[in-house]
């Protein structure tokens, strides 16, 4: 994947997931997330587990929110190296 690629996916993605913060909408937060945390590659994605509740989809956001966008950012310095 190139880099303006994955950047175009994830402002996109990162859009979304402030929207679904901002509405209060937990879930599809926390599935946002885990759609960013796929877009990666499999050596960088992280194990999470699946979301049942409204409860558990905050807690996951904020487990795991600032962990992804690290990952995104180790990944955006790989593909401005190549």
């Amino acid at each position: 994947m190139l880099l303006q690629e994955f950047d175009t996916i994830i402002d996109r993605m990162q859009l979304a997931l402030d929207i679904a913060k901002n509405l209060g909408q937990s879930i599809e937060e926390a599935k946002i997330l885990y759609q960013m945390n796929e877009v990666l590659p499999e050596n960088l994605q992280m194990e999470l587990d699946d979301v049942y509740d409204e409860n558990m989809a905050k807690q996951t956001v904020s487990l795991y929110k600032n962990q992804i966008k690290s990952k995104i950012s180790e990944y955006r310095e790989e593909l401005m190296l190549n």
